[in-house]
């Protein structure tokens, strides 16, 4: 153990992504509610000092662990974040996306709810290259004729994503086997597409909020951008 905090230290970089190593294993057993630096350190092989250079406060580790899954949910999703270039509608497999998300969330529910709250806290949720590129996939299909007039994009990717990222906490699935959490990733993915292709209601049945929504448009300004200035 001596030997490997030695080599650490000569490390930085190697030393910093030991103590994001252990910090997702805590995250993802204990949740935030249940990590501390000096467990973090202990794990990662380092004292607790080398833990607090890289990472002053316990909210700066877990803010630095949400950037990983960021990055982490972004590449499983969607694909290398450097090559991927912008999306053409038409070219979104939005069925096999809708999977990939659901799947993502089923296999790793607290780190993905550590990211919800720390974007949700965020006060430029457009920094996050995940948030950025869903809820722009998002705006450019409600932009095109694929999609009905008036769709809020923003809203729409805070609710489909809150549901993605708290159906797993709900359904248990850290307490599940892989077999067991695959079908509950299907159901989660099954009602996310017929949300977005039927709703719940029949339109016809229900023509006052029909009028509503053909009535009442969006305002372009992001509600985050608004509440921060």
């Amino acid at each position: 153990m001596t030997e490997i905090r030695k080599r650490r230290s000569r490390d930085p970089v190697a030393t910093r992504e030991a103590i994001l190593e252990a910090a997702r294993a805590l995250l993802a057993k204990d949740g935030p509610e249940g990590i501390s630096l000096s467990e973090v350190a202990a794990l990662a092989g380092v004292n607790r000092g080398t833990a607090y250079q890289h990472f002053e406060t316990r909210e700066n580790l877990i803010a630095a662990t949400a950037e990983w899954v960021s990055d982490r949910m972004f590449r499983d999703v969607f694909g290398d974040p450097e090559t991927i270039g912008e999306r053409r509608v038409e070219q979104v497999d939005v069925a096999d996306t809708t999977d990939r998300v659901a799947n993502f969330a089923m296999d790793n529910p607290e780190l993905c709810r550590i990211w919800l709250l720390q974007l949700l806290a965020s006060p430029d949720p457009m920094a996050d290259p995940f948030w950025r590129e869903y809820e722009g996939s998002l705006q450019r299909f409600a932009d095109s004729d694929l999609a009905e007039d008036g769709v809020d994009a923003e809203v729409l990717s805070v609710l489909m994503l809150a549901g993605a990222f708290l159906w797993p906490i709900w359904a248990r699935s850290h307490a599940r086997s892989e077999e067991e959490r695959r079908p509950l990733a299907r159901r989660l993915a099954q009602e996310c597409l017929r949300l977005s292709l039927y709703g719940s209601m029949r339109a016809e049945r229900f023509p006052q909020i029909a009028e509503r929504l053909r009535d009442e448009r969006p305002e372009k300004a992001p509600a985050k951008a608004a509440s921060s200035s």
